[in-house]
Order: structure tokens, then sequence, then C-alpha cells
């Protein structure tokens, strides 16, 4: 028996709209990120979750969002996606955190690697090559359409020139060295369509491990009213890209990269130690010297010892400026590893990608972006406003 079903007509309107907008859903593409509790892919989510653009966001992470230090906006954003917790060095956890009952994943975003600088070569070949190997496989066996592997400008040789992406590959970190490695290992791997970005300096709100130090050693600075001392000169490059722009580039590139090749990402800032310096002198009235290439050469010789108790004298400080305004624990702090201090210039070519429509939005590290950094931190009660009086922050 056939039954006819009778909408009021001032339903008809709403139904089509409900249905157009279930059908332009399911063309979406569905993500996984991974190592998406981390700096870039907790933006990589909201910046995915906020514009609409996918069907469905699995976030995989050994780190759970509560414990990730995510600011307001971002537990927002993860409050519409879905989160797995994943050791993704072991070969099983791994495979769980792709396999979906709903369907296989059409785009997916290796963020996940130790970014810590200063750890053993055991933990970078497991944490960053055999993670990295580890999703690259199991994304060629389930036939995923773009494989994204996040990398870092740390590969390439040292120098004033800018870097683009055929130039020489010289890694001068323990985590570039794994990072170059995964990424050659990827072109062996059969039916991978994947295609490596590298980008710069990456700052930006949540950033730890960036320009980060470097503004709370500012900071440490002005409490203690002394001369921000730094070592070699003002010109060694440091170029950057805002993180924005990294998620924008990532989602670009997973539509328009070609299959197998490298993109740099970079502004146009041409950032150095000297425009980075300034800026954080300018927010917090410091003032600041470089030590030059004769003395710093001499201090390279005894570097580690250099280095330790150069961050002994940060450490106290930071310490004593958290208990001021009650800051009992934060991940935050002005510890810069010597990996961080030899002088190698990070330029970097970032041009390549426009020539495949993509724009950058933020065209250099400003005053303002940089007080945002903080600020977000101060709002978390994660960095100390005290630290603020009588720097342009408080303007």
């Amino acid at each position: 028996q056939m039954v006819s079903l009778r909408l009021r007509p001032s339903l008809c309107p709403r139904i089509a709209r409900d249905i157009l907008r279930f059908i332009c859903n399911m063309s979406k593409p569905r993500v996984l990120i991974l190592g998406g509790v981390g700096f870039i892919g907790r933006h990589l989510t909201c910046y995915l979750v906020e514009n609409d653009l996918t069907s469905k966001v699995r976030v995989v992470d050994k780190v759970p969002p509560a414990t990730g230090w995510l600011n307001d906006r971002h537990k927002a954003a993860f409050n519409k996606v879905e989160y797995k917790q994943a050791n993704l060095a072991n070969t099983a956890s791994a495979e769980k955190a792709f396999i979906d009952p709903e369907g296989t994943y059409d785009v997916v975003v290796n963020l996940a690697a130790e970014t810590k600088y200063g750890q053993s070569d055991e933990v970078y070949k497991e944490r960053v090559l055999t993670v990295t190997l580890n999703c690259a496989h199991l994304a060629a066996k389930m036939s995923v359409k773009k494989f994204i592997e996040v990398s870092t400008a740390q590969v390439y040789d040292s120098g004033k020139v800018a870097s683009n992406e055929n130039s020489k590959l010289s890694p001068w970190t323990q985590i570039a060295k794994y990072k170059l490695h995964g990424e050659l290992e990827l072109a062996k791997i059969p039916g991978l369509c994947y295609v490596i970005i590298r980008p710069a300096i990456v700052y930006g709100i949540g950033d730890r491990l960036g320009l980060t130090p470097r503004l709370i050693v500012g900071a440490v600075y002005a409490h203690l009213k002394e001369k921000m001392k730094l070592l070699w000169t003002k010109d060694l490059r440091m170029n950057t890209v805002h993180v924005t722009d990294v998620c924008r580039g990532i989602w670009h590139l997973s539509e328009h990269g070609q299959v197998g090749s490298v993109y740099n990402l970079a502004d146009k800032g041409n950032m150095s130690q000297g425009k980075v310096t300034s800026l954080i002198s300018e927010i917090f009235n410091t003032n600041y010297d470089y030590f030059g290439t004769v003395l710093s050469n001499l201090a390279r010789i005894h570097l580690t010892e250099a280095v330790q108790e150069s961050n002994e004298k940060h450490m106290a400080p930071w310490s004593e400026m958290c208990a001021i305004d009650n800051i009992q624990t934060t991940p935050l702090s002005p510890f810069i590893d010597q990996e961080l201090l030899y002088n190698r210039s990070l330029s970097v070519d970032g041009s390549a990608i426009e020539a495949t429509g993509f724009q950058y939005f933020i065209p250099e590290p400003t005053v303002q972006l940089l007080r945002e950094v903080i600020e977000d931190y101060i709002h978390m009660r994660l960095f100390p406003p005290s630290a603020f009086s009588g720097g342009v922050a408080q303007q």
C-alpha cells in the first residue's frame, strides 16, 4: 500500500535547505590530523571547524586535549571534532587511529613529531622517523587522496641566501635530520600521494618553541632591569611564518599541491635576529646588544657551558615572576636549546606555493601579533601579567 506524505508548504523550503546542507556536507573531505593537539594542529582543527571545510575531522595525539593547554577558542573547536588517543610510533596503535567504521579519510595531515630540542637520537628516531613512516604506510594502504607531511625548513643548508625547494640540504638540528630522513623515505612508498611542507619559524597564539622563548627572555631582562646581550649579530636570519598562514597553506595544498612536491612556507618579512629583538624590546621596554662575531666565536668553544649558564640565569627570575602573580604551573619557559644558538641562518624562499594560487595573509611579525601571544597566555594564567608593567602591552 502506497503511503502519501503531505507536507505543509511552509516546511518545504526548510526541508530543502536541510537536504542541500546534508548533500554539501557529504561532498566535503574527511580529514585526519595526526599530532592535532600540538601548536599547529590545534590551529588547523580550529581553521577547519570555523570555516566548515570538512564532513569530519578526527584528531589523533598522545596528549589529551584536556591536558594540552588549549585556550577557549581551541576548546570550542575540539568539542566539534572526534579525538582519539594513540601512540603513532606503535604500529598497532597507529592502525587503530586510521580505522574508522564511517569510511576512509581523504586527507591526512602529519603534524605528529617530537618538537623539543636537545633530545637523544633514539628519541628522534622513534618519535619523528618511525611515526612518519608508520603513518605514511597506512595512508598508502588505505588509498588516502593526499598525505601532507609537515617537515621543517631547518633541513636546508644555513646561509644568507634564501633557500628554495631545490636548494642544498644540510639539516642543522636533530629534528630536521630525522624529518629529512622521513621525507626521503616517502618517495619509496608505493601508492602514497604525498606533499611535503617546510615551514620557517612558526609563531602565533599558542606558540611555545618558536619566538615565545625569546619573548620570555625579554620579559626576564625587563624584570632584572638589565640589557639583553645576544650571540652573533643582528643580521642572523630568522625567517618566519604565522600559524594562520601555515594552516591555510596546508589546506590549500591538500587541494592544489602537486603529488610528490615540496613547498616552503615563509612570509615576506625576511626576519632577522635584529628585527625580532627590536619587536621584543619595544614590547618590554628593554635595551639590547650583541656580542658580535668575534666574541661569539670565542664563546662557541665553550658553548655548552655558556648556554647552561645563560639558561640558569633566566630560569630563576622567570620562576620568581610567576610566583609574584601566583602562577603555579605553566608550560612556558625561557629555556633556549644549544642547537638554536649556533650561527645558523634560517633564510627561506616561500614564494613557490604562490604559483599554485596561494596568498599569504600575514606579511611579517609585528608588536601587536607578538602581544597577542602573550595576552592569550595571560588570559589562561600561564604568563605573569606583571611582566608587562611599563611595556607597550599596558597601553
